[in-house]
């Protein structure tokens, strides 16, 4: 009689012709192990539908399919090398390294083939091109709307983190036997579109994802019902109806999700939020979170200024001039930047009048790193903390603080612009950066062509700009923040704009992009600026220093704007305002035979662009709250759908391990016989899943096993303990289950082949009612909650990566040992 351990009964197997081996005087024979059969390539392609079909949710969260094909190379190529290895009988350990390095491989091979050695294998050189993606793919999650153009940073951290998606579920699903908890990575992956994408999760990613995820629970039932007797072996009919009755509830459940929980429907957020839609965002690029912040139901940041110029005044915080065919960024010049806003120099010659103003700005909450103020700034006072400016676009920064709650006054200094100024400006631009008239080469046709048949008939650089606008002002285009969302182009790359061109409506991004590239097309420079129209009165005055009182402005997120400059000799960045039904047009730059066009959307929020009349305060009713002004009913279901969100996964994560423990014991009592049941020198294995689940429940109520005892030794030491209850009383049939169970585990294991034990799920059942009548409740409590059973196996596979190092090191030290004896006995010994 041998020892058994607490981790599971050892198999018994068998010799060819079926009778058990046993020791005896010869040599002991060389068990036969059935090999995997199609169990680990049928699991790895289960596992990559389910990934690839969630994926499919993603698209509208990024722009096009081209993003799909290296997705579905990243997760076949892994799925495929689990698959191999599995099949090669490696240990579980060891397949999951192998996936990790095929991961890395496969990454290197795609997105740095150049930095990469033989173009697959990651150098130093390799992880600096990963940094940058990584950085990109950050730019890209905190500031842009969706859908975002598939850059290579994003989409290197979506292979990257689907990629590891698939190490996870088969993990899960296979070497700790727990398919059912892979849904919650499928959950996650769907958690992105529904939460930011207009039209949620979609119906082929729903699918998809349903689909994978039936076929992995098809997958572990089909096969082995236990870990340690995985086999390519079918389990019968009894074995595939458990499969119909387990994949139809959890479809059943998966069709109640869309209907249970906020914006799996329609999406929880706004349509166009950003990736991430929490929270605000970091100014990384104001240019491209002008969407989310113009659909702002609440108008977010308020901020108010009182100025001493005729009108009010569009207030500019930064300059958009960085343009390589994707996006449209600001170019910080760190290294050109100088330090101290008190007093900023435009940096080239201004002919004619210049107008002077002064303006009190109160950024309250509104936090960026830009400054906004007026063009052109001459100084600026009362500032906190770092501030620096560029001597190329005049906007003001800084690195170490924000606009929140800062008052400041603002200097500006501007020449007076009128048509017949710009119409004697015709001389060649000198003394600015090539950067404004830099094109992408990949200039689609439709904005080229655009720009010439525009412009065809202007015979100077002002009456090809009046042109220019006068026909994004025309009745040809409409002014929509939905259209570009709901058309999949929301963003201001090459692809936007030639899909704006074609739709022919959009919102100021679109417009101002338009504008400024098709400047560029035609040899004009040019650049965008963004910050926010004039706003509007809000009755209140300001005292300004030596100035008198001037009437106060407010604006706020609905109010954010984005125009082009462009740039003529002699009076230096003149904006214009493409946009129609959005902010003033210039007097310059109107034209009498030009149709004011207005947006046919009812849905747009209108601008003031003038001041209006104070509306009449509402008589209060009594006993009725009147509620205060500019206050605007918001939809609680995006708070309700996080809360409930959070709520569920909190008790999934409290309920995975009582779970997982149900799940294992059923697993063990509930298996149907094989097909082979009843053939001559079959063993039944249901004695050895019986006395494990014996094993795990003495463990979970303070009685484990130890390495060293013997079945016969562990069932007397359980029966005498005080956990299973008093002989000669109501524990009487727990003592009678604790020593059958045992005889039928001995009987399996040491004995001849008999016949099949009877089932053990009744006495099973009859130890553990024992087991929790004689428990205290904190000790219940842990049994259910908490079983050290399953804690202990989910301890040693997380401390499995560090015991696998540690054995590496000493082998590592025993053989740099033997070979110092080895090189130690070839050197001449001293005597």
């Amino acid at each position: 009689m041998t020892a058994t351990s607490h981790q599971g009964s050892p198999s018994a197997p068998t010799q060819p012709g079926g009778t058990a081996s046993t020791a005896s005087s010869g040599k002991r024979p060389r068990p036969q192990v059935p090999g995997p059969g199609p169990y680990p390539w049928a699991m790895a392609g289960s596992v990559a539908v389910a990934v690839l079909g969630a994926a499919l949710s993603l698209n509208g969260v990024l722009r096009g399919w081209a993003w799909f094909m290296p997705l579905i190379t990243t997760v076949v190529v892994v799925a495929l090398t689990l698959a191999a290895l599995r099949a090669l009988r490696a240990q579980p350990l060891i397949a999951t390294l192998g996936s990790f390095a095929t991961l890395a491989a496969v990454l290197s091979f795609i997105f740095c083939r150049q930095e990469s050695l033989a173009g697959f294998i990651p150098t130093t050189e390799t992880f600096t091109a990963v940094g940058r993606h990584i950085k990109r793919a950050a730019e890209t999650v905190v500031s842009e709307s969706a859908p975002v153009a598939p850059n290579a940073g994003i989409v290197f951290v979506m292979c990257a983190c689907l990629g590891l998606l698939v190490i996870l579920i088969d993990a899960l699903a296979v070497p700790l036997s727990m398919p059912a908890a892979s849904g919650i990575g499928l959950l996650a992956v769907m958690v992105v579109p529904a939460t930011i994408k207009p039209q949620s999760v979609g119906v082929a990613g729903f699918i998809g994802a349903a689909v994978g995820y039936l076929l992995i629970l098809g997958c572990s039932h089909w096969f082995a019902p236990d870990a340690r007797l995985q086999s390519g072996s079918g389990r019968g009919a009894g074995q595939f109806k458990r499969s119909v009755v387990t994949g139809g509830l959890a479809l059943a459940l998966t069709m109640t999700v869309p209907l249970a929980i906020p914006g799996f429907e329609t999406g929880t957020f706004p349509q166009g939020s950003r990736l991430s839609p929490w929270g605000t965002s970091n100014g990384l690029n104001p240019m491209i979170t002008l969407g989310n912040s113009l659909r702002s139901p609440t108008g977010s940041g308020r901020i108010t200024y009182a100025t001493s110029a005729d009108a009010p005044l569009y207030l500019r915080s930064v300059t958009v001039d960085h343009f390589d065919g994707e996006t449209w960024a600001p170019d910080d010049r760190a290294s050109e930047r100088r330090v101290g806003a008190d007093r900023i120099e435009t940096g080239y010659a201004v002919q004619g009048e210049v107008v002077n103003a002064v303006t009190s700005i109160n950024a309250g909450l509104f936090t960026s790193p830009y400054l906004p103020a007026p063009f052109a700034p001459a100084s600026v006072n009362g500032l906190n903390g770092r501030w620096t400016w560029d001597p190329a676009t005049l906007s003001i920064m800084s690195n170490e603080t924000t606009t929140r709650a800062q008052r400041y006054v603002v200097f500006s200094a501007a020449p007076r612009i009128t048509s017949e100024s710009l119409s004697q400006a015709t001389s060649v631009p000198k003394g600015i950066s090539e950067d404004f008239l830099r094109i992408p080469g990949n200039l689609p046709d439709i904005v080229r062509q655009t720009a010439d048949t525009v412009t065809a008939s202007a015979g100077s650089n002002y009456a090809k700009a009046l042109a220019l606008q006068n026909y994004l002002r025309s009745g040809e285009f409409t002014y929509s923040l939905q259209a570009p969302v709901q058309n999949g182009y929301d963003g201001n790359g090459l692809s936007v704009l030639a899909d704006f061109l074609a739709v022919k409506s959009g919102y100021c991004v679109h417009f101002s992009s338009a504008m400024a590239v098709m400047a560029r097309a035609e040899g004009i420079p040019s650049r965008i600026a963004v910050g926010y129209a004039p706003g509007r009165l809000t009755g209140e005055s300001v005292a300004l220093v030596g100035q008198g009182s001037f009437p106060e402005y407010e604006v706020d997120a609905r109010d954010a704007h984005a125009w082009p400059e462009l740039y003529f000799e002699g009076l230096g960045w003149v904006p214009f305002e493409p946009t129609p039904s959005r902010g003033h047009v210039p007097d310059y730059a109107i034209e009498s035979s030009v149709p004011s066009n207005l947006s046919t959307n009812a849905d747009e929020k209108d601008v003031l662009t003038t001041p209006a009349p104070p509306a009449a305060a509402p008589v209060p009713i009594p006993g009725v709250e009147t509620p205060a002004a500019g206050s605007a009913t918001t939809n609680p279901l995006p708070a309700i759908g996080a809360a409930a969100a959070g709520i569920l996964l909190l008790a999934g994560f409290l309920w995975s391990p009582r779970l997982s423990r149900t799940v294992l014991r059923r697993r063990r009592l509930n298996q149907k016989p094989p097909d082979e049941a009843g053939t001559p020198g079959y063993k039944d294995p249901a004695p050895e899943l019986a006395w494990a689940e014996l094993q795990d429940l003495a463990t979970d109520y303070g009685v484990p096993s130890t390495s060293s005892e013997t079945p016969r030794h562990f069932s007397a030491r359980l029966r005498s303990s005080t956990a299973l209850g008093d002989t000669g009383g109501l524990d009487d049939a727990a003592h009678a289950a604790v020593a059958s169970l045992t005889s039928d585990f001995e009987r399996q294991r040491y004995g001849r082949t008999a016949a099949p034990a009877p089932a053990a799920a009744g006495r099973i059942a009859v130890v553990r009612e024992a087991l929790r009548n004689n428990a205290r409740w904190l000790v219940r409590f842990r049994a259910d909650w908490l079983p050290p059973s399953m804690m202990q196996r989910w301890v040693r596979a997380l401390g499995a990566p560090f015991r696998a190092v540690g054995r590496l090191g000493k082998a590592m030290g025993r053989a740099v040992g033997r070979w110092w004896h080895r090189l130690a006995g070839l050197l001449p010994q001293r005597r």
